[in-house]
């Protein structure tokens, strides 16, 4: 394999920072620090009595709306019977009629607020919006809050899958975009000094902008990391298979020397003495060197 080894470090899948949309007392938290959570599960209670009674009050003023609306159309009818047989004036005509429309106009107001009402008492169940394990919880029950406040009350991040992001020079970026259209690239992400097998995972993300400053482009791997063993911010080690060459003569990476004509072996020959054989080197996997010529 013609592989390119490098460093990389471990970035969440997803991060979301929680925060209260409304004002109040956090009553009571349903996760433990640290925990996995799953996506829609219920993590604070903020009070909701005060929005509670907001609703109740909006209700209410719509049950009396709508019961002036019903005698506005009520005098509206009794208008417009006495209007076209000459018993009422035009003027108290088009009063009923702009009282009856202007508490239909309220009735709609009051329906308006009572979705705001609601949606506000909906906010004091705070709920996860992702799978993912949570970090330290910055507020505890009792606490206040605000709405939209600077600081989250708590962090999930989304670790499976996650993501390895590592950077490659920029000389491999036509073989990574081909290798990209044909079925992608696989990846290897192992911690160091941990003697576990090495995550896998394809390429799912190639930067659309080459760093000057050091020539490199910037990657993404996809790790399934079903098991937990990759946490954001962590550094591993990252090896990433372009091709693979066939047939390849291939000998101990220990046995090629450097001289001043350039790199060269000992090749054993049948009556048991040794020759300098010049060689071109290639790609190496592990101990061991690919030659090319």
């Amino acid at each position: 394999p013609v592989r390119i080894d490098t460093s990389g470090s471990v970035e969440a899948y997803a991060t979301v920072s929680i925060k209260s949309r409304v004002d109040g007392q956090v009553m009571q938290s349903f996760f433990k620090e640290g925990q996995m959570v799953h996506k829609g599960e219920k993590l604070f209670t903020i009070d909701p009595r005060t929005y509670q009674a907001k609703v109740d009050q909006l209700e209410a003023n719509l049950a009396r709306d709508r019961a002036q609306l019903a005698s506005a159309k009520s005098d509206l009818a009794r208008y417009t019977k006495l209007s076209q047989t000459g018993y009422s004036s035009q003027q108290k005509l088009e009063q009923s009629r702009a009282a009856a429309e202007g508490m239909q106009a309220a009735g709609k107001a009051d329906l308006a607020a009572i979705e705001g009402a609601k949606r506000d008492l909906a906010f004091t169940s705070i709920v996860s919006p992702i799978t993912g394990r949570t970090g330290s919880v910055m507020i505890d029950p009792g606490n206040l809050v605000k709405a939209n406040d600077t600081n989250p009350m708590v962090v999930i991040n989304q670790t499976e899958p996650i993501y390895v992001t590592f950077s490659v020079p920029e000389h491999y970026l036509p073989e990574i975009k081909s290798r990209m259209g044909s079925g992608g690239l696989p990846v290897e992400a192992t911690v160091p000094n941990a003697n576990v097998a090495p995550e896998r995972g394809p390429v799912v993300f190639v930067n659309n902008t080459v760093d000057a400053a050091t020539g490199t482009i910037m990657l993404k791997a996809e790790i399934a990391n079903s098991d937990e063993r990759l946490t954001p911010g962590q550094f591993v080690r990252v090896a990433m298979t372009l091709h693979e060459l066939p047939n390849a003569l291939v000998i101990p990476s220990q046995a090629i020397q450097n001289g001043q004509h350039g790199s060269y072996v000992y090749v054993v020959q049948a009556n048991h003495t040794a020759v300098v054989r010049n060689v071109t080197v290639g790609p190496s996997y592990g101990d061991n060197a690919g030659i090319e010529k």
